[in-house]
């Protein structure tokens, strides 16, 4: 759907796009420049509530990658990273 851009850059979300979204006056949205398009996406009202119920219960992910759980490994498609840190140069 087009639709203009004002002289002060402002870009009116058609009504039927921002009732589908439940975006309404006062609403922050996410303008994004992704592989050279831009995206508008509304933003999460309030993102830890949003949030709740992504994971999984059961073992972390830095719980599991400190222990060496090979079973969450293979799961999650993990491979083994050995980590050094780096030398001070000087």
């Amino acid at each position: 759907m087009a639709v203009k851009v004002s002289k002060k850059g402002w870009v009116v979300i058609p009504r039927e796009i921002r009732k589908r979204h439940g975006i309404r006056p006062g609403d922050s949205v996410q303008v994004i420049d992704y592989a050279g398009r831009i995206a508008i996406i509304p933003a999460l009202k309030d993102p830890a509530r949003e949030a709740r119920g992504m994971l999984k219960a059961g073992t972390s992910l830095p719980q599991a990658l400190l222990t060496g759980d090979p079973d969450f490994r293979e799961a999650e498609g993990l491979v083994a990273i050995e980590w050094l840190p780096q030398r001070a140069t000087g």
